[in-house]
């Protein structure tokens, strides 16, 4: 008679036992899926202008382009002459992808599908279908026998 009174009891252990064993597993699946759907907003460190570096800066005589970071942006610093600087988003409007400069065709390139921007980061030629977002260029002049720093801001 005792083990017929113990039987629906461990019953009950059991299947409570595996009832939370199921819900466990199952909020461990999902929790970590909603939490990737909707990440936690984050804000983004607001910037205005980005010191470039010299003007005299090997990369940008050797290439005539630089790429660095606007915040979490990349952009493209040109130098098409010697007091002419001009900067664009370094991703391209097609598929995000990172352009550069070729110095002697004069034109921005997307190597991802061979889109075209000209020097005013129209584009030319390729499936880019908008232009690049310019930037402004300051040359701000240095010190005595100190070459100009270049900054970047916003239009």
């Amino acid at each position: 008679m005792d083990q017929a009174l113990e039987d629906p009891q461990r019953r009950r252990v059991l299947n409570w036992f595996l009832g939370t064993s199921v819900g466990a597993l199952l909020a461990s699946v999902v929790y970590p899926v909603l939490r990737f759907i909707s990440p936690p907003v984050i804000p983004e460190a607001a910037t205005a202008q980005v010191e470039a570096g010299a003007s005299n800066d090997p990369e940008l005589l050797e290439k005539g382009f630089k790429i660095l970071r606007f915040g979490a942006e990349p952009v493209i610093l040109l130098r098409v002459s010697e007091t002419d600087y001009r900067a664009f988003t370094a991703t391209c409007t097609h598929l995000d992808c990172i352009v550069e400069y070729h110095k002697a065709q004069q034109a921005i390139w997307c190597n991802c599908h061979n889109g075209q921007y000209d020097l005013n980061g129209r584009n030319v030629a390729g499936p880019p279908p908008k232009p690049l977002t310019p930037f402004q260029v300051h040359l701000v002049p240095g010190g005595p026998g100190q070459p100009a720093s270049l900054v970047v801001s916003r239009s």
